[in-house]
């Protein structure tokens, strides 16, 4: 399982990484690895605006389906429109290609409140080996 320490962690599992001043958001290696082969990714418009641990969107998996929750609040700038198409790009690439969406953060301080790589390792890295 791999845990980027160039981001921060919600405890639902998505991930915001810091790019200028704006957040790019994904779910997590250890998501996807859960939920198994992902079939359907429903996000919000660009424009939504959303408050920190809002749910914003669905994702599904052969297993299960599970919702999104907004690591931070703000606006939705950008939305990765490709995963209508292709999905699986969160199973390919979570931390990469197959990022969710993008966030105008309204309180960049609420980023702190989000787990760093280290902790986030310690609550979920644990439970791979159980």
């Amino acid at each position: 399982m791999r845990i980027p320490d160039d981001r921060r962690y919600a405890e639902t599992h998505e991930w915001a990484k810091l790019e200028g001043t704006l957040l790019r958001v994904g779910l997590s290696d250890y998501a996807q690895e859960e939920l198994g082969d992902i079939v359907l990714v429903d996000l919000p418009e660009a424009g939504t605006k959303l408050a920190q641990g809002e749910g914003f969107g669905v994702i599904e998996s052969v297993k299960a389906v599970n919702d999104l929750y907004a690591p931070v609040s703000g606006e939705v700038t950008e939305v990765h429109a490709e995963l209508d198409d292709r999905p699986e790009l969160v199973n390919e690439d979570p931390y990469g290609a197959g990022w969710l969406m993008v966030i105008r953060p309204s309180d960049p301080t609420e980023l702190d409140s989000l787990m760093g790589a280290a902790d986030y390792e310690k609550l979920y890295g644990e439970e791979e080996g159980a």
